[in-house]
């Protein structure tokens, strides 16, 4: 059987568009149908489903704020637990006033005794009581302070530690001599976190240089005694 086309072909170019416009329509509907739905989405995320979250941590944050605020003294349990957490902060500032023992047998001549060492902090002072064999000994002993320096660690710059330093009283009797030196000092030479060395002037033998040092502190007379 011979079949003939008898559709001119204006008809077939218009069969043809016409396809083709409808395609165009239906993907056309089906990508407006999809960003509607991604649109929808997203309205209902940010305006129901953000909002309810939203909603549910502030329920939650209510009920934490509620369980901590029903806990006994929690002001003071939290204030204690700061205090505790500033101590090891507190510990590395604290001046390691033990360093001052070392200081005084470097810097005190070996016949020269302490018997009342007064360290003052806060003012930033230090006085010393104490006995030696004569008054130049003692005046070796203040000139020794005055010029002692220190530097911290392998540092080549050199500071004065000691300031101020005073012969307050002093006296003399047939076998030895009595003194008080009052002197201020750096904050720095207590300071924990500095390795701080004393550089002595080469005045008078000290403690530290002799092989057997006499004991550094030792008992002042009684007033009795010295008469």
């Amino acid at each position: 059987m011979i079949q003939f086309n008898l559709l001119p072909d204006v008809k077939q170019q218009y069969i043809k568009a016409k396809r083709q416009k409808h395609t165009v329509i239906v993907v056309s509907l089906l990508m407006a149908a999809s960003s509607l739905f991604i649109f929808t989405m997203l309205f209902l995320t940010v305006n129901i489903f953000q909002k309810a979250h939203l909603r549910n941590l502030d329920d939650d944050i209510q009920v934490s704020t509620k369980s901590l605020n029903d806990i006994p003294d929690l002001n003071k349990v939290l204030t204690i637990q700061n205090q505790l957490n500033s101590l090891p902060g507190l510990h590395d500032k604290k001046p390691v006033t033990s360093r001052l023992f070392g200081y005084m047998s470097q810097i005190t001549p070996a016949n020269v005794t302490i018997g009342n060492l007064s360290l003052n902090y806060a003012e930033e002072t230090i006085t010393i009581t104490g006995q030696a064999d004569s008054l130049s000994t003692v005046n070796k002993f203040v000139d020794t302070i005055k010029f002692t320096s220190y530097k911290i660690g392998e540092e080549d710059q050199q500071e004065k530690p000691f300031s101020e330093v005073v012969l307050g009283t002093f006296a003399r009797d047939e076998t030895e001599a009595t003194y008080t030196i009052n002197f201020k000092f750096k904050p720095d030479i207590f300071d924990s976190s500095k390795d701080v060395k004393l550089v002595i002037p080469k005045i008078i033998s000290t403690r530290s240089e002799t092989e057997k040092p006499g004991d550094l502190f030792k008992e002042l007379p009684k007033p009795e005694q010295q008469r």
